[in-house]
């Protein structure tokens, strides 16, 4: 699966500092040259992915070299803002409001290779792409997102036929959380999270806090168990947003079970099945009224095995920097790669800055200088006008942009999340 959709948290601090120049670039947007298969078998520089980091670097790129030596290789023809799907999936925003064309998000000029990546060959600074096209590069930028694994849970994806039962990481699911929630009539509302890494590690819970919210305006929220059934042993992995996380599940009467992950779903039964992590082989079965599933998620299957992966098939980068470990005129962005940090469209946003500073080095054959510290954000929605908003850095330590504590819910947090964030990703990250 190619970065279609991105990372399921927007942006804050990188977005800050994306407003200016995307705002000046408004004025300049235009059509890219139309899709086709490689139109020429060398660019200068080659992007796998049409997400938001393949977008946002195929952008900046066409600024160094020109549009013309600039290609990515994308197959999809929508491009999600897939932050928004937390508020879809709650009912706040429409799935609509999430898409747009991908020709409409292509910078213009850049040649766009509708096509997917079917092999690497960094030693010959080659890739192939289906039909056997081969085409070579000067530069690699691999920006190839993250895949879901619903099929690693016996009964999914075919249970998502039945009602009671969504998800907000598939455009195809994300309205069927929706329609579960208001269906919902009694008994337990179970919200899942994967022993996988995943994008957005508060996205899982964000759902959750919505629909309690719902469950209390529409008077059901006495008859709803609301549990997070979840494969971690902590609630969020900053220590500072989960206390304030957990005084908001003991005040919403919200039950956890760690070390919970989801194996089965039987949805014609409306039964979930849980493995106990720390006694291997130990199920539990649940009836539920209401299902979220968070997908097992892994790296794109051309990643896996692959020259440029580590042992886990996550682009091999250099944390600080982004350069390939062990080749020099290849980089990644994002979801693919092995950095550190949580998954989110913030994290993308802060590694734009530091991969382009990066590329420019290496172009001047010059050492790279410019340093990632791992920057991250996720707006932990609690509620239909509140926002917890998380930003750490690598060593989970909190790396926030205003002088107020972000730990406590915010209904101005919200409103950037809901109304600011979409518009810093489309008319300047991308841009």
């Amino acid at each position: 699966m190619s970065a279609i959709g991105v990372v399921s948290c927007s942006c804050l601090r990188s977005g800050v500092w994306l407003l200016k120049p995307g705002m000046q670039k408004m004025s300049s947007l235009g059509l890219h040259t139309a899709a086709r298969c490689a139109a020429k078998d060398y660019y200068e520089v080659l992007v796998l992915g049409g997400g938001a980091g393949g977008i946002a670097m195929s952008a900046r790129m066409k600024r160094k070299v020109g549009a013309g030596n600039v290609a990515v290789v994308e197959p999809s023809k929508t491009h999600y803002y897939q932050p928004l799907w937390t508020l879809v999936g709650g009912g706040a925003k429409q799935l609509a409001a999430s898409a747009r064309p991908m020709g409409s998000v292509m910078p213009k000029g850049v040649e766009w290779i509708k096509s997917q990546v079917t092999a690497l060959d960094p030693d010959k600074n080659c890739v192939w792409l289906e039909n056997d096209v081969k085409v070579s590069y000067k530069y690699l930028i691999i920006a190839l997102g993250i895949s879901l694994h619903y099929e690693k849970i016996k009964g999914l994806p075919e249970g998502f036929k039945h009602p009671k039962i969504g998800s907000n990481y598939s455009a195809q699911t994300v309205e069927k959380t929706w329609r579960a929630l208001q269906d919902f009539k009694e008994g337990n509302a179970i919200f899942t999270f994967p022993n996988t890494p995943v994008k957005c590690a508060g996205a899982p819970q964000k759902i959750m806090y919505l629909s309690d919210a719902y469950l209390r305006k529409t008077g059901k929220r006495s008859k709803a168990n609301i549990m997070f059934n979840t494969s971690l042993g902590v609630i969020f992995g900053v220590k500072k947003y989960a206390d304030a996380l957990l005084e908001v599940i003991k005040d919403r009467n919200i039950a956890v079970n760690y070390k919970c992950n989801l194996i089965e779903v039987r949805a014609d039964k409306q039964e979930a099945v849980f493995e106990n992590l720390d006694k291997p082989g130990v199920t539990e079965v649940y009836q539920y009224e209401m299902l979220h599933v968070t997908p097992p998620m892994g790296p794109p299957a051309v990643l896996v095995n692959s020259p440029v992966s580590d042992e886990s098939g996550w682009v091999d980068v250099d944390k600080e920097t982004l350069q390939h470990k062990k080749y020099p005129n290849v980089f990644g962005i994002g979801d693919c790669t092995n950095l550190p940090t949580s998954k989110t469209a913030a994290a993308v946003a802060a590694q734009s800055g530091v991969l382009d500073k990066t590329i420019s080095l290496v172009m001047k054959n010059e050492l790279p200088v410019k340093k990632y510290d791992g920057y991250t954000s996720c707006p932990l929605v609690t509620g239909y006008n509140k926002v917890i908003l998380a930003e750490f850095d690598y060593n989970a330590q909190p790396l926030e942009t205003f002088p107020i504590d972000q730990s406590k819910e915010r209904a101005t947090m919200y409103h950037m999340k809901a109304d600011m964030m979409p518009l810093l990703y489309w008319n300047a990250l991308l841009k």
